[in-house]
């Protein structure tokens, strides 16, 4: 009795031994959604932080990515992330923007004309009281990517003046800032899903579409829109976002992780988001596509009346601060 003892009690204590090694190696598991194609900055950034990430925690924490909308649109991932049904996801300002209404001032139109002029104010204060109401409605801002500098396309003509869009039919994501633009020059705005876009363009659903060129690039809508106009009418952002109940799981430890590996993927989806414009504009002429330049004046006049709009609304205070610290010299 006293041997059989001794050696469930050895078992025993083994056992116990083993158990933080056990716990030590079992993988957290998260899945990040986005809507961007494979190729996109987007997607390349998104990869590149889980596997940062996963070396950073010896693969304890793995990352699944989702590309091409799989999870459903940016809105639906946006309301999964508020519920904790998804963990991760670069998501779009202007979807981001019906939970927190504050993320449409960085769309108003023609504010920036650079990318280093947005990372500064987004960088800054104005970035940070951001990220204090996105995590009042359940999300951690992980970083802020860039959806680019936007510019329109369509099938019909070039549009070099803001009388050229009077009655086109314009795509717009769901962002109301940017319905505000295509109304205010005339255009007839209709909201379609990014992962359907393409098929409305072929089918002449609409005319045309407004998007930075490296989503233009990498979802090909190049085969099904001949024209480029380069109105560069507003910046829109990609809010690399947790879901606060996915981040509460994890420990001190891995927070630090989660966040040293977001800053160097926000560092390359920048990077590859400043980089695509020059190559994208002579790779999209060599496909045949007629990119043109516009009288950009005329088009800051035209959509003027939408700046006037969102400062009078409901979040104007922090539309003012953001158009001033856009305009600080």
């Amino acid at each position: 009795m006293q041997r059989h003892t001794f050696v469930r009690t050895l078992v025993a204590t083994a056992a116990c031994a083993l158990l933080p090694l056990a716990a030590q190696a079992q993988a957290t598991k998260l899945t990040l959604g986005h809507g961007a194609a494979p190729g996109n900055p987007r997607h390349e950034a998104a990869v590149r932080f889980a596997d940062v990430l996963k070396s950073k925690t010896g693969g304890r924490i793995e990352v699944q990515v989702a590309p091409s909308a799989q999870l459903g649109d940016d809105a639906a991932m946006v309301t999964a992330l508020r519920t904790g049904a998804l963990d991760m996801s670069a998501n779009s300002q202007g979807a981001l923007a019906n939970a927190v209404p504050e993320y449409a001032a960085f769309g108003m139109p023609f504010l920036f004309t650079s990318l280093p002029q947005v990372w500064k104010v987004l960088d800054g204060p104005l970035g940070k009281e951001l990220a204090d109401r996105t995590a009042e409605k359940g999300m951690v801002v992980l970083g802020y990517w860039d959806n680019g500098i936007r510019h329109m396309s369509n099938s019909k003509k070039p549009l070099l003046k803001p009388e050229d869009l009077k009655g086109m039919k314009m795509r717009t994501p769901p962002d109301a800032v940017t319905v505000d633009i295509m109304q205010s020059l005339g255009a007839e705005a209709q909201q379609i899903k990014f992962a359907e876009l393409y098929v409305a363009l072929q089918q002449g659903v609409v005319d045309g579409q407004e998007n930075p060129l490296m989503n233009i690039h990498a979802s090909k809508l190049y085969e099904v829109q001949k024209f480029i106009s380069l109105t560069g009418h507003k910046y829109e952002m990609t809010p690399f976002l947790m879901s606060k109940r996915s981040w509460d799981r994890l420990s001190d430890a891995d927070h630090k992780a989660v966040m040293e590996a977001a800053a160097e993927a926000t560092a390359l989806q920048r990077k590859l988001s400043q980089e695509s414009d020059d190559k994208l504009i002579a790779d999209l002429k060599a496909k045949g596509v007629r990119v043109d330049t516009v009288d950009k004046a005329a088009f800051e006049k035209g959509t003027s009346a939408v700046d006037d709009k969102w400062m009078a609304g409901p979040i104007g205070p922090y539309v003012k601060k953001v158009i001033a610290a856009a305009r600080a010299k």
